[in-house]
């Protein structure tokens, strides 16, 4: 999937993938990472998601990586922020108290440049590429991050009946890139309501991935 795709995607304003209010999901299910107040959590592909403000007003720390310098623009906008931009190799950093954000392609972010987090939330990130990318980018997450524990969330539907993004996800696909560094455990799944994009139904399910024993 060419960048192309998703930098139209923002400049027509083709957003319905843009929650308007936090993810209940996140609400309910943050407390099961553990994370004290002051926690840098990495959301990737995070566009200008309302989970960013829900989360600074909880009183984390906030790293992200996005595509789009519109979707960026917009974010630091709607939280009445004025970005400090500076150049981060070929990445663009926008950083406000308690935020950092880096625009350009993800798996141009480095550890270096990513810098320490205490975890990770994918809401859409592994759902919004398609299937060739997935193993790559769970492998460059896991890199990037030393395997910071995630909160992610997945969509599973029939996909010969819609074309993604986002993309079905199953149970198998999760485990076949994250299990061997992870212990998977799902902790909630729950059917759309009225189905994805309002064609297809869908299940939705919320994913801890915590280190796995033994592993550094």
């Amino acid at each position: 999937m060419e960048a192309g795709f998703w930098h139209q995607k923002w400049q027509r304003g083709e957003i319905g993938f843009h929650n308007s209010e936090a993810n209940p999901l996140l609400t309910a299910h943050i407390c099961r990472l553990a994370l004290p107040r002051g926690s840098r959590i990495f959301l990737p592909l995070c566009g200008k998601t309302l989970d960013i403000a829900w989360l600074l007003a909880n009183g984390y720390r906030v790293v992200g990586a996005e595509l789009s310098a519109l979707a960026i623009t917009e974010l630091f906008s709607e939280l009445g922020l004025e970005p400090y931009i500076t150049h981060a190799g070929k990445l663009v950093r926008y950083s406000a108290q308690n935020i950092d954000i880096f625009v350009g392609d993800i798996f141009d972010v480095s550890a270096d440049s990513l810098g320490p987090v205490s975890a990770i939330y994918d809401r859409a990130a592994l759902i919004a590429l398609p299937s060739e990318m997935r193993r790559q980018y769970a492998s460059h997450l896991i890199t990037i991050t030393n395997a910071a524990p995630q909160l992610l969330i997945t969509l599973e539907y029939n996909q010969q009946l819609m074309d993604g993004p986002p993309f079905s996800v199953n149970a198998d696909e999760v485990r076949q890139h994250y299990s061997a560094t992870y212990q998977v455990t799902a902790v909630e799944s729950t059917d759309v309501e009225g189905g994805l994009k309002g064609k297809v139904t869908s299940t939705e399910t919320v994913w801890l991935l915590q280190k796995a024993s033994g592993q550094i």
